[in-house]
């Protein structure tokens, strides 16, 4: 086919099969990622992702070139999941603000949509690295600039940006070491070429099956359901601030948090110089309150009957579920939003003050929508928004800055022991700037390891690891390889811990049961007799353990 223009109709084609090749090549590109982990990768997001503006496009029966425009954009801006999408939502939605002033494009118009594309997309990464996605699509704009004038037609101009974004891919393990050393390319400038190739493809004329389906979103859930009544071994859930009316030297506050731990579990105890917060599950809140009083005075009180709770629950369920959706929460000042993934995380979230809960992180990584639908559900002036992980840190600040009528502020967790600390460390009294700038604070002190077992044959940070190996994943590598969880996990730990180092907090996964997990605190207690060591039920799929040693 040679022509030198395509109007709305064919570019709708065009990007249509760009999105069929990208889902078509899903899971290869999956496997291009250097981590070999089980998670929702690279091919699934830059899909979920541009899945979501397909399923616009293709409701549009006779598009011009600005509608056309808006779906490009809206859809994949609302649909991003992950870095690479987001990414690649920001490509697009630069993309479309070239076109959208058009009727008909041509090689010209093609070259100045490339070139506000990666604009836009640099623009929404505040530290961007080369040998990725960006630096692909870079490449593909610098080469349609060049090619724009002196191409015969669309179809000489189109093989000549493909050929070399294919290039500039072939040249990222030179850019990225971890590349190199995992013998792969990168996986999102592998799916931005297979758009591009697919793109292409529908230019051309090719057969190509065009059924979409709206890709699923994440369940978000706005309570999370108690435990059953006859499993709840403490039945009163207390919470209070001590107001310090003397020293509270750090064996002091061993002292006291194993004393509410002989009474209670779930414990959280934060403390600086003037207060200290504490939460506990126990069923003497009595005696709890009575030995924070030989510290200070106490606010904030607060003794929830679980047992009591979970009897009305299931006396009213009917109604109280009715209700949720119906019935708006009250307006506040300030509410929270956290991603969650697994029962026991959940409850630690819901505990410590969360009003909303998206159901995502590793397994499933969020979309902006999701993120958008969370904050209409919490009527508040500001929300505080914990994403928990780093590849959902995007789509956060993609849906804190496509909201208007509400004060987003998204803390950058990478994980969710970093936005548990960050939630223990809000203060009522304090100023949104204030609880901003100690939240952030708070985080830099988590170190996060993750438990989990290699996918893939791969080799990262010069260790060699096989399918099926575990493998043990801190905050900026893999920090211990083997064939046994628990001696991984204690090598793990090993590697995070510091001379500065004094809490370390076990959160155990879906697949380990809590006997096992004793069986690991008493080894890390053995190992480090001097720490406080706290075991969590998390619940969490995929990673056996989640640690955080602070």
């Amino acid at each position: 086919m040679n022509t030198n223009t395509v109007d709305a109709k064919m570019l709708g084609r065009m990007f249509l099969a760009g999105a069929k090749n990208l889902e078509a090549k899903k899971e290869w590109i999956n496997e291009l990622n250097v981590f070999p982990v089980p998670d929702g990768d690279t091919g699934t997001n830059m899909t979920l992702t541009i899945l979501s503006a397909a399923s616009e496009v293709n409701a549009l029966s006779e598009p011009s070139m600005k509608t056309l425009a808006k779906a490009i954009a809206s859809g994949s801006l609302r649909g991003a999941r992950g870095n690479s999408g987001v990414i690649l939502s920001q490509l697009l939605r630069g993309f479309a603000k070239v076109i959208e002033q058009y009727e008909e494009v041509d090689a010209p118009i093609f070259a100045k949509a490339f070139e506000k594309g990666v604009e836009t997309a640099y623009k929404a990464v505040m530290k961007p690295k080369e040998g990725t996605i960006l630096t692909v699509a870079k490449g593909a704009a610098a080469k349609a600039d060049e090619l724009a004038e002196e191409a015969e037609d669309l179809n000489t101009f189109f093989e000549g940006v493909i050929a070399y974004a294919q290039e500039v891919l072939s040249q990222t393990p030179e850019m990225l070491p971890v590349l190199k050393e995992a013998g792969v390319v990168d996986s999102g400038g592998q799916g931005l070429l297979e758009v591009l190739k697919g793109a292409y493809d529908g230019y051309l004329g090719k057969e190509i099956n065009m059924d979409f389906e709206a890709p699923k979103g994440t369940v978000a859930v706005s309570k999370q359901a108690p435990a059953e009544e006859s499993n709840i071994k403490f039945g009163y859930c207390t919470e209070f601030i001590i107001m310090l009316e003397k020293p509270f030297p750090i064996e002091e506050e061993h002292a006291f948090k194993e004393y509410l731990m002989s009474i209670g579990d779930s414990l959280v105890v934060v403390a600086d110089d003037e207060i200290v917060k504490v939460h506990v599950h126990t069923n003497e809140p009595g005696n709890a309150i009575q030995k924070a009083l030989t510290y200070g005075q106490l606010s904030n009180m607060k003794i929830d009957n679980m047992r009591l709770e979970h009897h009305e629950k299931v006396i009213k369920e009917a109604e109280k579920m009715a209700a949720m959706q119906k019935e708006q929460m009250p307006e506040k000042e300030v509410g929270f939003i956290s991603v969650s993934v697994g029962d026991g995380m959940s409850a630690i979230f819901k505990d410590l003050g969360a009003d909303y809960l998206i159901e995502g992180g590793q397994t499933m990584n969020p979309s902006t929508e999701d993120v958008l639908e969370a904050i209409a559900k919490v009527n508040a002036k500001n929300i505080f928004v914990f994403p928990n992980n780093k590849n959902i840190i995007l789509a956060a600040n993609q849906a804190r800055d496509l909201t208007e009528d509400k004060n987003i502020i998204v803390i950058p967790t990478k994980t969710i022991p970093q936005g548990i600390t960050a939630l223990i460390n809000y203060v009522p009294e304090k100023t949104i700037e204030e609880n901003t700038e100690e939240m952030l604070e708070s985080i830099t002190t988590v170190k996060t390891g993750q438990i989990t077992y290699a996918v893939r044959n791969t080799k990262i940070d010069e260790k060699e690891i096989h399918e099926g190996d575990i493998m043990g994943i801190g905050d900026h590598g893999i920090l211990a390889v083997g064939q046994d969880v628990e001696k991984t996990t204690l090598e793990t730990v090993e590697a995070m811990v510091d001379e500065d180092s004094e809490i370390i907090s076990i959160y155990f996964g879906a697949e380990v049961s809590e006997e096992e997990a004793e069986v690991l605190k008493e080894a890390l207690e053995e190992k480090y007799p001097d720490f406080d060591i706290d075991v969590n039920q998390g619940g969490q799929p995929i990673y056996y353990y989640v640690i955080s040693v602070e």
